[in-house]
């Protein structure tokens, strides 16, 4: 009974300090055939082997959790070599906004807090 109790209590408590999963990866060519539709998009541009790149897409994922309309796509350069060119890409994380009509709007390199990415989101009508 005893192990039965320590093992539930593990598992338990792992559960509670479970880390909130990264964004998932969108293609790329799924990405440039949304850009521009409309809608406003935010990319994050990165790795997921990467450890700031990490902290990124669980902001981003709790951020698409509570906000599901938005466009939130994160594209992982380490496999999609063609698009880290084509946004010319120099260091990894990189978030970049386009706006309705697919204009770049925005660019940052490194990480983005909570508070920040909230007003980000605010001022660019997402």
């Amino acid at each position: 009974m005893k192990l039965f109790t320590l093992i539930f209590a593990l598992i338990f408590t792992s559960q509670l300090f479970a880390e909130t999963p990264m964004l998932r990866a969108t293609p790329y060519k799924y990405v440039q055939a949304a850009i521009g539709k409309g809608k406003p998009h935010f990319v994050e541009l990165g790795s997921d082997s990467c450890h700031s790149c990490q902290i990124m897409g669980r902001e981003l994922y709790k951020l698409k959790q509570k906000n599901p309309a938005f466009n939130i796509e994160f594209i992982n350069v380490k496999c999609e070599r063609q698009a880290a060119y084509d946004f010319k890409i120099r260091m990894i994380p990189t978030q970049i906004i386009f706006d309705a009509k697919g204009k770049e709007v925005y660019r940052h390199i490194g990480l983005l807090g909570s508070k920040e990415l909230h007003q980000l989101f605010k001022t660019y009508n997402f």
